[in-house]
């Protein structure tokens, strides 16, 4: 290990240079520094650059080549980052593919997977208003990372209850077998999610007419987000305590949960943001010091978004209603569906300048009310995408609907823009916390060190959007997480 130099006060005023271990930067970092620029900010945009297409060469494409190129940097800064960074690294790995690479091909080739219905300087106006997001997103990071040294005061750490922590499991366990048996069995889970739709709807779990899916979201999200969180503070408590591993009720539990998440959480009857969010939460939490594993996560997240993401699409339907992807160039499927942010974007503002105008925060407020029925609260706002999707004219109106576009249709630019800040250093501070509670003298109770992996892949679902659509498992996970959480050490917390 190599040393340092830090300067130490005397007590005649003098500073003295004292010898000290400095912790190097990976080696992988250094292998993976130049290749990495060079592919993910060059070569990449440049084949996209390279492909055959009747795109044109005007401002939106010239701003969002700058978008990609801008995002890429900061994702390699990301991947070759001494600490990691979850958060941070989640969000400009979206920000590179859905809303860098993936739109860069569709300017290129021609060929968008959701109709823009406004004018050609509405898209340039959705890229340069993304790009000044994600600097500010920058900006907040960096005042974070920053601020002055404050004298540390002693804080209460949050920490997993003990004996709370068996309710938690058995809250799982009651979940996700009703969720089981509400929904026609095992066998469902391993259909499609046509299967699922078809089976939610005979339950009755949608309501009088088919409209409501209050119930069904209650259902689902109770069968799969405490079964989940269970699991991953299991094996947060298995991976940094011997008296767990030999723990025999917490082992049949692990193994009774790790079941239960195979049947519930597969990528077979969940979308596949969910099922991106269950395999960065555990990834992470079971190896939340590896750099190895945190950059691999990182590069890998990349080649399989832009390759295997839109072909994991075949578990939607049914073998009758499934229609294989037919493309002659590897970009095509990026141009035919899932990456439709911007171009959503640049509907919603379509849709505030035709006379709507922005909604003045009740999108936000219906997202954080998710919970008050339209029984109860008459005139609640829907979901952004189904919105703007019903005012194109749209059939099918399970649109995205990303954070810049929730935003600006809320608060418009000033107010997108100051919360683009405040997200970026609520981030860098999340990443902060997350490093010193994985530290090698961490709690193995610690809650950050499980809650910042499932923040970190559930940030997918909420960049992607519509907010509403995803509160309701937030809504669920914070009653789990106040279910079992303690500022209590001693025996009380898990050790």
């Amino acid at each position: 290990m190599a040393l340092g130099a830090v300067q130490e006060e005397t007590g005649g005023g003098l500073r003295q240079r004292v010898a000290v271990p400095r912790v190097p930067r990976a080696a992988l970092s250094r292998a993976l520094a130049v290749p990495l620029v060079i592919g993910v900010v060059g070569l990449l945009p440049g084949y996209v650059l390279a492909q055959p297409g009747t795109g044109v060469h005007d401002t939106a494409f010239w701003l969002q080549l700058a978008l990609t190129v801008y995002a890429g940097v900061r994702l390699c800064a990301m991947v070759l980052t001494r600490r990691r960074r979850l958060v941070q690294g989640a969000f400009w790995l979206f920000c590179y593919v859905a809303l860098g690479i993936a739109p860069l091909a569709q300017d290129v080739i021609g060929q968008v997977p959701t109709p823009v219905v406004g004018p050609r300087s509405d898209t340039a106006l959705a890229v340069s208003l993304t790009l000044i997001g994600c600097v500010a997103f920058d900006v907040g990071a960096l005042v974070a990372r920053y601020r002055p040294a404050e004298p540390r005061r002693p804080r209460r750490q949050a920490l997993v209850s003990r004996r709370r922590l068996w309710l938690l499991i058995a809250v799982a366990y009651v979940g996700s077998a009703l969720c089981i048996v509400k929904l026609g069995g095992v066998g469902v889970f391993f259909s499609s999610r046509q299967g699922i739709s078809e089976s939610v709807q005979a339950s009755g779990l949608t309501g009088s007419g088919g409209d409501s899916h209050v119930g069904s979201a209650f259902i689902r999200g109770f069968g799969t987000v405490p079964a989940l969180l269970a699991l991953l503070v299991l094996i947060r408590w298995m991976t940094l305590s011997r008296a767990a591993r030999r723990n025999l009720p917490a082992i049949v539990a692990l193994a009774g949960l790790a079941v239960l998440n195979v049947i519930v959480n597969n990528p077979v009857s969940n979308p596949r943001y969910w099922f991106l969010t269950v395999v960065f939460a555990i990834l992470f939490t079971a190896f939340p010091r590896s750099p190895v594993v945190y950059r691999t996560a990182l590069v890998t997240g990349v080649v399989a978004a832009l390759l295997l993401f839109p072909f994991l699409d075949r578990f939607r339907y049914d073998s009758g209603g499934y229609h294989p992807v037919q493309s002659t160039s590897v970009l095509e499927p990026l141009t035919l569906k899932d990456y439709d942010q911007i171009g959503m974007f640049a509907n919603t503002l379509t849709y505030v300048e035709s006379g709507a105008g922005h909604s003045d925060g009740r999108q936000l407020a219906a997202d954080v009310f998710f919970f008050v029925p339209r029984s109860v609260w008459h005139g609640k706002p829907e979901d952004s995408g189904v919105v703007v999707g019903r005012w194109m004219g749209m059939t099918n109106t399970n649109l995205s609907s990303p954070l810049w576009a929730e935003l600006w249709l809320d608060f418009g630019p000033l107010g997108m823009t100051a919360a683009f800040l405040l997200i970026g250093h609520a981030a860098a501070r999340t990443d902060t916390r997350y490093a010193r509670r994985t530290s090698s003298t961490a709690r193995s109770g610690s809650l950050a060190a499980v809650v910042v992996p499932l923040i970190a892949g559930y940030s997918f679902i909420l960049l992607r959007g519509p907010l509403l659509q995803a509160a309701g498992r937030i809504g669920i996970g914070l009653v789990c997480l106040a279910l079992v959480t303690t500022f209590e050490d001693g025996r009380k917390a898990l050790r």
